[in-house]
């Protein structure tokens, strides 16, 4: 199927020029976006109607947060939720497009006479030099460790996009000196193709591998839509291109802008090789942080230094809880084993499961599975292997994990209906003897030793969670729950 191709510009020809239009904003959620939309085209002046297919009560957090703002002007806005109603966007001047919904064959949007989307009004209006980040593994700890860095070297700099901040949050705070991070997923760039409106002074693409392919139903548009970052760069702008990844190579010779490698196979112009966060891959998102760092003005030297003291962001990899079990001489972690917790909710893929086993030197106890979006779990069941033991979720991608598994002999526990389920069920076994420390199962007694604990799934979480943020927020609440206090 061709991909939508909008018409060049914005709808809006300024800011003020919102004023009285009528303003249909698809999808108000739980994750920002739609808020910061009813948020914004409140403050100047329009008559907006939100619509959700969720219901009022599912959507209860993010409207009680817009009622408690006397700012937001209720009069002038229309709740239609639970359903869509045609007439909602045949009638609106614009619609503001959720970047989870797809354009084509959706009557709705067809319906509408212009869109929009939170990222294209942002590049729109704003006069910032934009950093841009997209690919399919470690962009979120790109654009956190950028933002972190050029903070901690003296630059007004702002972070948005993806990570579920919308830059229309901090538009007026922008100007030719703040730069602006922004992460990009393959859906929000396809929501800006035609329109012109994304030029960044850098763009990095991370590593690509297949995702999201129950949406696309094939790698080459799913990898369309990423070349949309580079699309209107020019020769004055920078494209971060990964040498070890078939893709890098495509993307370098189409860029306009000039080329800088990463990777194993690049001279890189700097290399971060001291981090407080766990991994190789981690590293190399650090190691392309201070590519760009340098490329902003700041000096190589100093551009390490920053990041070697980056902490790391919520739900990649987060170290956020650490259980001392003291247990008696009977037991396989005795006398003293601490075991330190780890959030890795959004690897919703199988390889950024894999990745999270590897960013540990000793083996980790690995808590995995849930949903599936058509994705091959070999790359899972590959590095497994790496675990010191498995816990496994309910989920039809677990359906698929599962007989890869025992292909292999690898032995797991589960599958868990519930966090609480498995989480208890790991709490037992570790009284019971079953997980030593040291990272084995073999129950040799060790002492004064660590084990790292990793909730990286490999799997989406709808179904038993409202998204993976949600999961994440979850595991971190049970633990500090189930494992409260030392013992």
């Amino acid at each position: 199927m061709t991909p939508h191709v909008y018409p060049k510009g914005c709808f809006f020809k300024s800011l003020d020029d919102i004023k009285d239009k009528k303003v249909t904003i698809m999808g108000l959620g739980l994750n920002g976006g739609g808020e910061a939309c009813v948020r914004f085209f409140s403050k100047y002046g329009a008559y907006i109607t939100v619509t959700d297919k969720k219901t009022e009560e599912e959507l209860a957090p993010t409207l009680n947060s817009l009622r408690q703002d006397s700012a937001v002007d209720f009069s002038r806005i229309k709740l239609v939720l639970g359903k869509h109603e045609l007439s909602d966007f045949q009638n609106a001047d614009c619609v503001i497009k959720n970047p989870g919904v797809k354009f084509e064959g959706n009557e709705y949007l067809a319906a509408a006479k212009a869109i929009e989307s939170d990222i294209s009004l942002f590049l729109s209006f704003t006069k910032a030099p934009i950093i841009a980040v997209s690919g399919s593994k470690g962009k979120s700890s790109t654009v956190s460790a950028i933002h972190y860095g050029l903070c901690q070297a003296g630059f007004k700099a702002f972070l948005g996009g993806n990570i579920t901040v919308s830059p229309l949050t901090f538009l007026e705070q922008t100007d030719e000196t703040t730069p602006v991070v922004l992460e990009l997923s393959s859906w929000q760039l396809a929501d800006l193709r035609g329109r012109g409106v994304l030029k960044p002074k850098i763009s990095v693409l991370t590593k690509i591998v297949p995702d999201h392919q129950n949406w696309y139903g094939g790698m080459e548009p799913y990898v369309a839509d990423k070349k949309l970052i580079y699309a209107d760069q020019t020769p004055d702008c920078f494209t971060l291109c990964n040498a070890d990844d078939g893709w890098g190579k495509v993307f370098a010779a189409e860029t306009k802008a000039k080329v800088v490698w990463y990777g194993e196979n690049a001279d890189m112009p700097v290399c971060v090789t001291d981090a407080i966060v766990p991994g190789v891959h981690m590293k190399q998102n650090l190691t392309n942080a201070a590519i760009v760092m340098t490329l902003m003005g700041v000096e190589p030297e100093a551009a390490k230094k920053i990041l070697a003291s980056y902490p790391g962001i919520e739900h990649r990899l987060e170290y956020f809880y650490s259980w001392n079990f003291s247990g008696s001489d009977d037991h396989a972690a005795s006398p003293h084993t601490e075991f330190r917790f780890y959030n890795d909710t959004t690897a919703t893929v199988p390889d950024a499961a894999a990745a999270a086993l590897e960013a540990f030197n000793e083996k980790p106890v690995l808590f995995a599975g849930g949903n599936d979006k058509n994705l091959d779990f070999t790359p899972f069941a590959a590095a497994a292997h790496k675990a010191a033991a498995i816990y496994l979720l309910e989920g039809k991608g677990t359906d698929h994990m599962i007989p890869l598994l025992n292909e292999r002999g690898i032995s797991f526990s589960g599958p868990f209906s519930s966090l609480k389920a498995l989480l208890t069920a790991f709490k037992n076994d570790v009284y019971a003897g079953k997980i030593s420390a040291g990272n084995s199962t073999n129950g040799d007694a060790a002492k004064n030793q660590t084990v790292n604990v990793v909730f990286s799934p490999g799997a989406t979480s709808f179904g038993m969670f409202a998204n993976e943020f949600d999961r994440g927020r979850q595991f971190k609440n049970l633990v500090k729950e189930l494992f409260a206090g030392n013992l």
